[in-house]
């Protein structure tokens, strides 16, 4: 693949609904979108940081400027073999994964197009279509929360995920396992929490929950092990993998029972496909995870999200769960029965890129060539 340009889209897209984390609270989908040209070919891809560094140390500024500075000059006029390569070429970057992952994930898309091939086919994916659940955010009230639960119910999503943080933990997940006692429950912590709270976390195994997502610091996997240890609930890492080798570690000391893989945390599906196999070798299942992605994201994570071990529901919903409009044609809904289908050779379903939408979003654009 000669690569002959490259553009830095940042555009703004407003939530239909404001998304509150144990972080802060969003309002808009302030993203990067790199487009890469190649013989007549583009390949996209998104960059998943936010406004802020909130969820790791990245955000769209230093993302920005990685890409600018670094990334783009290792390929743009220069003869690339593939996604691969160039996350070898990558080696002296410390960190930065986000940013390097949009690059990367938008050299899979720029691959898929030369060979003529779905990326569900690229990267040996078996399912035709995958199972989607919903992602709460911190409501004003326990009746709000129950709610907006009673609604994606309705709409059939396979499983029911709510954030927490401290002060906000305990009783909400009880008042939603009264008004809700069968449904598959999970809960996300994004690392509000730390050993200090271990006895909250043993009253968390009352409620029947499937997984308690990341709760303490990214860093700690030798303290995640001695709270799995201590408690029932299987704990599922999500901030605390980047990596095979994270993988590698958590697995052999005991730090979860899942893995939440988001292939923008891990540098991209590269690296993403072998914390997958190396899972599956341990029957450690996993899952998708979103991060509240435009349509772009959304539909490499739908593809990512067919390889074998991803067993669990997945945050992927419709783009229509955060957004009034989406920069795919189609957009990303879900079926009656909460899946969606994976863009494959074999159906011929796939998505392209709006670009009316994107041109209404853009804020900045920046032309490499």
């Amino acid at each position: 693949m000669f690569i002959e340009r490259v553009d830095i889209i940042r555009v703004n897209n407003p939530f239909t609904h404001p998304f509150e984390t144990s972080f802060t609270k969003f309002l808009v989908r302030d993203a990067l979108l790199i487009k890469i040209y190649s013989e007549g070919h583009v390949g996209y891809g998104e960059c998943k940081a936010f406004f802020g560094p909130f969820y790791c140390p990245e955000d769209n500024g230093t993302s920005h400027h990685i890409i600018k500075n670094f990334l783009i000059p290792l390929i743009l006029h220069k003869d690339i073999e593939g996604p691969e390569s160039f996350i070898e070429q990558t080696w002296f970057i410390k960190g930065n994964n986000l940013a390097i992952a949009a690059v990367e994930n938008a050299l899979w898309d720029l691959k898929s197009k030369i060979e003529n091939k779905s990326l569900k086919t690229l990267i040996g994916g078996v399912y035709d279509e995958v199972k989607v659940g919903v992602s709460l955010g911190i409501e004003p009230t326990l009746k709000d929360l129950l709610n907006k639960i009673d609604h994606y119910l309705a709409e059939g999503y396979h499983r029911t995920k709510i954030k927490i943080k401290p002060g906000r933990d305990l009783e909400v997940i009880k008042g939603v396992r009264e008004a809700f006692p069968d449904i598959v429950l999970t809960v996300d912590a994004n690392s509000a929490y730390s050993l200090k709270d271990i006895e909250l976390f043993k009253a968390f195994d009352e409620y029947n929950l499937a997984y308690i997502e990341q709760p303490l610091r990214e860093n700690d996997l030798i303290d995640h092990s001695v709270l799995q240890k201590a408690i029932e609930t299987p704990i599922c890492l999500d901030e605390s993998i980047e990596s095979v080798e994270d993988t590698r570690q958590a697995i052999e000391i005991g730090s979860c029972k899942i893995i939440n893989i988001k292939s923008s945390r891990c540098r991209g599906i590269t690296e993403s496909i072998k914390i997958h196999d190396l899972c599956m070798e341990n029957d450690i299942p996993v899952w998708c995870g979103g991060m509240t992605e435009l349509g772009i994201g959304r539909v490499q994570n739908i593809s990512l999200a067919s390889l074998p071990n991803f067993k669990l529901a997945h945050d992927i919903a419709g783009s229509n769960r955060y957004f009034k409009e989406d920069i795919t044609i189609p957009e990303v809904k879900i079926s009656k029965d909460c899946t969606l289908i994976v863009p494959d050779d074999v159906n011929g379903f796939k998505y392209e890129v709006d670009e009316d939408a994107i041109d209404k979003m853009m804020v900045s654009r920046d032309i490499f060539k």
